[in-house]
C-alpha cells in the first residue's frame, strides 16, 4: 500500500509541478508577486500535491468498486422504478455534495446559493436517469446529444445575457473529484451486465449526459429570476508577514473544507452500507478495502481543497490583474494557452477518466493520447478565454460554433470516442478550473474594467467545450490509423477486459 501510495504522489508531482514552475518564473521574472501570495502558492502546491495522490489512491479502492458494484447490482434487479429512483437520488447526492458547485453558487448573490445548489442538482439527476435509460431502449448518445444541445441553446436565447455564462459554467463544475469517479463506475457496472458489441461505448456517456442537465435548468432559472443585478464576490488574499500567519492560514481553512468533504462523502458511506446489507455485494476484505479507501478519499480532498482555495485562488487573482495592466496585456493569451496546456493534469478526475480509458480499452486509448487531447483542448480554451476578456466577446460567440463542429463531429467520429470526449468536457472543467483559472480570469476582467458575470464566467465552459473536440479528432486518427492498416483493437465487449469481484469467497 506504501509503495502504491508512492506511485500516486509521485504521479500528482509530475502533474503539478510544471503549472508551480510557470507562477514561479513568471514571479521572479515579470511580476513582482507579493511574498505573503507567494508563498500561500507553494503551500498550497505542496498540499495539492499530496491531496491529489491520497484522492488517487482512495478513488481506486473506494470510489470505483462502489460506482461499479451499485450499477450492476441495480442493472439486474429489472425494476425499472427502482432504479430511476435510486439513479435520480444519486444524482442529487453527489451533486449537492460537490465542493465546486458551493464556489460557483457564492459567486451569484442574487439567487439564494440553496436554490441554484438544488436546481443544478436537480438537472444531474433527471439527466443521470436520462443516461442510464439509454442503453435500455437503444438510443444513440449523438441524438440525445444533439437533441438536448440544440434545446440549451434556443434557451438561452431568452435567458440574460450576464446569467449565460454562470449556466454553462454550472454544467462544468458538477462533475468533480465527488461525481466523476461515482458517475463512470455506474457507467461500467450497468456495462457489464450486457454482452453485446455496444456494451463498451455505453459505458462512456453518463458524464456527458450529466453535464447538460445543469446548464438546462439554471437558464431556466435565470428567466426565472432574471437576475440583471448579479454580482460576484471578489477574491481576498490573507495577510501573510510571517511563518505563523501562513500557518494560520491553511489552519483556519482546515475545518471549513473538512466539513465540506465530509458532507460530500457521507453520502458514499450510507450507499455502501445500504450496498452491504441488502445484497452482501462485498466479501470482508474488500469492504475493508472500500472503507480505508473512502478514508484515504476523506484526507486527500481535505488537503486538495485546502491547497488550491487558500493557496492558489490569491495567486490566480493576482497574476490576472497583473498581466492584464501591463504594457504587454495581450500576454494573456499567450500565458493562459500554456497554463491551459499544463494544468489540466492537475485535475484529479482527469487521471481517473484517463486510467479508465486506457484499461477498458485494454490499451488501445492510451492515457498519454488522452492527456495529450486534454491538454490542447484546455489549452485553447484558456485562450479563447483571455480574448474574451480582452475584446468583451459575448460567450455565445465561441460555445455556438463550438458545439457545432463538436456535434458534428459525433457523425464521423467512433462512437466510443463520442462517450469519452462529452465525457472528458465534464471531467477537464474541475477544482483547479474553478479556484485557480476562474480567479485568474476575474482578476484580468476587473483590472481591465470588464463584466465580471458576462466577460470572465464562462471559462469553465470553454474548458469544458474543446475537449469535445480534440478528444473525437484523436478518435478520427485512430480510425485512420485502423484504416491505414494499423491494427488498434477494441475489444467487443466490456467482459472481455473486466473482472468484477463483487463477492469474495
Amino acid at each position: 500500500m506504501n509503495q502504491k501510495l508512492k506511485e500516486k504522489v509521485l504521479e500528482s508531482l509530475s502533474s503539478v509541478l510544471p503549472i508551480t514552475a510557470i507562477v514561479l518564473i513568471l514571479s521572479v521574472t515579470v511580476i513582482a508577486v507579493p511574498i505573503g501570495t507567494l508563498l500561500l502558492f507553494l503551500a498550497g502546491a505542496v498540499l495539492l500535491i499530496l491531496g491529489m495522490g491520497l484522492f488517487s489512491l482512495g478513488a481506486d479502492m473506494a470510489m470505483m468498486p462502489m460506482g461499479e458494484a451499485l450499477g450492476a447490482r441495480l442493472t439486474r434487479t429489472r425494476n425499472i422504478a427502482l432504479v430511476v429512483l435510486v439513479f435520480f437520488a444519486m444524482g442529487m447526492i453527489v451533486t449537492v455534495a460537490e465542493p465546486d458547485l458551493t464556489v460557483l453558487a457564492r459567486q451569484v448573490p442574487a439567487i439564494p446559493d440553496s436554490v441554484l445548489i438544488l436546481t443544478v442538482a436537480a438537472g444531474v439527476g433527471f439527466f443521470l436517469v436520462l443516461a442510464m435509460l439509454r442503453p435500455l431502449f437503444q438510443v444513440k448518445l449523438r441524438h440525445l446529444l444533439l437533441g438536448f444541445y440544440l434545446v440549451v441553446f434556443l434557451v438561452a436565447l431568452f435567458t440574460p445575457r450576464s446569467f449565460r455564462a454562470v449556466a454553462f459554467d454550472s454544467g462544468g463544475v458538477t462533475t468533480g473529484p465527488i461525481t466523476v469517479p461515482f458517475i463512470m463506475a455506474l457507467g461500467i457496472g450497468m456495462a457489464s451486465t450486457r454482452g453485446d458489441s455496444s456494451s463498451q461505448e455505453d459505458s462512456f456517456g453518463m458524464v456527458a449526459l450529466s453535464s447538460i442537465g445543469p446548464i438546462l435548468t439554471v437558464l431556466i432559472l435565470g428567466i426565472c429570476y432574471n437576475p440583471s443585478s448579479a454580482e460576484y464576490t471578489a477574491v481576498t488574499s490573507p495577510a501573510v508577514d510571517t511563518s505563523i500567519d501562513l500557518a494560520r492560514a491553511f489552519a483556519q481553512g482546515v475545518p471549513h473544507y473538512a466539513q465540506e468533504v465530509f458532507t460530500a462523502i457521507l453520502p458514499m458511506a450510507v450507499v455502501l452500507l445500504l450496498l452491504q446489507l441488502c445484497t452482501r455485494a462485498f466479501g470482508r476484505r474488500k469492504l475493508q478495502r472500500i472503507v480505508v479507501g473512502l478514508g484515504y478519499t476523506f484526507l486527500g480532498l481535505i488537503l486538495f481543497l485546502t491547497g488550491v482555495n487558500v493557496g492558489f485562488m490569491p495567486a490566480g487573482h493576482f497574476l490576472g490583474s497583473a498581466l492584464a495592466v501591463s504594457p504587454a496585456p495581450w500576454t494573456l493569451i499567450l500565458l493562459g494557452g500554456v497554463m491551459g496546456w499544463y494544468i489540466v493534469a492537475a485535475e484529479p478526475a482527469v487521471h481517473v477518466l484517463n486510467r479508465q480509458v486506457e484499461e477498458v480499452t485494454s490499451g488501445s486509448i492510451s492515457q498519454g493520447a488522452m492527456q495529450r487531447s486534454l491538454s490542447l483542448g484546455v489549452a485553447v480554451a484558456l485562450g479563447l478565454s483571455m480574448a474574451r476578456i480582452l475584446w468583451g466577446i459575448p460567450l455565445l460567440f465561441f460555445v455556438l460554433p463550438g458545439y457545432a463542429v463538436a456535434l458534428g463531429l459525433t457523425a464521423v467520429t467512433p462512437p466510443i470516442f463520442t462517450g469519452i470526449a462529452f465525457d472528458s468536457g465534464g471531467v477537464a472543467s474541475g477544482p483547479m478550473t474553478a479556484t485557480f483559472l476562474l480567479p485568474f480570469a476575474m482578476g484580468a476582467c476587473e483590472a481591465l474594467g470588464g463584466d465580471i458575470l458576462a466577460d470572465a464566467f464562462g471559462i469553465v465552459a470553454l474548458v469544458a467545450m474543446t475537449p469535445l473536440v480534440t478528444i473525437q479528432l484523436l478518435g478520427l486518427w485512430y480510425q485512420l490509423k485502423t484504416k491505414a492498416g494499423v491494427t488498434v483493437e477494441i475489444p467487443e465487449a466490456l467482459d472481455d477486459i473486466i473482472e468484477y469481484d463483487l463477492v469474495e469467497v
